[in-house]
């Protein structure tokens, strides 16, 4: 795993600037990547995901350390945006973060599962940086997210219990139902193959520690 570098966030955004305009990405070479930490997908089942209730305080868990650590990671905040009549659709409730942003932890929207197209989440991250990704959905968004990552030269780090997706309706398989929490043992499976790290929830006293 990569050491940690602690670099200076940049300021406050001023009205009408950019603070992250000049940012030098290998400034961190370690960050906490919240993909779809939104409320739709973190409100009470069947709205939300059906782990929402595990996930959601472990993924508080895990930016709290991320934000308390001597050295902090970057933290970068990604919201998906939903079509029209969707939970997240942009200005709807359910399209709001769970957590509340510091002023120097970007937030990026996205339209695509991969968090890495049309954004500028590959400017603030160089392919030498290891992330720590959490959110949802597990089949969608951080499988796409992690894949790119991965294939960019990242370390990616995939902690049990901090992403979370629905029960997948499989209409080829006459309409039968996977449950959630399979479709998201499946994905692990595939991206500790495609070559990220599992950890559990136990390994997070350590996980942003210098090393």
């Amino acid at each position: 795993m990569s050491n940690s570098n602690s670099g200076t966030p940049p300021p406050p955004a001023l009205q009408g600037e950019d603070p992250w305009a000049e940012y030098e990405p290998w400034q961190h070479r370690r960050v906490l990547l919240l993909v779809a930490v939104q409320r739709a997908m973190l409100a009470k089942p069947p709205a939300g995901v059906p782990a929402a209730a595990v996930v959601g305080p472990n993924i508080t868990r895990i930016l709290e350390a991320a934000r308390n650590a001597p050295h902090p990671p970057l933290i970068i905040h990604v919201r998906n945006n939903g079509d029209v009549g969707e939970p997240d659709e942009p200005g709807v409730d359910g399209w709001q973060l769970v957590h509340e942003p510091l002023p120097h932890e970007p937030v990026l929207d996205k339209l695509k599962n991969n968090a890495f197209a049309n954004t500028r989440l590959g400017t603030y991250i160089c392919p030498e940086a290891e992330i720590v990704m959490v959110g949802t959905q597990s089949d969608f968004c951080i499988r796409a997210t992690c894949n790119a990552a991965i294939q960019r030269g990242n370390e990616v780090l995939i902690l049990r219990g901090a992403h979370a997706t629905y029960d997948r309706l499989e209409v080829w398989n006459g309409g039968t139902i996977t449950p959630a929490s399979k479709v998201e043992k499946e994905v692990e499976v595939q991206l500790e193959e495609a070559g990220a790290i599992l950890l559990d929830m136990n390994d997070l006293p350590d996980l942003f520690a210098d090393r």
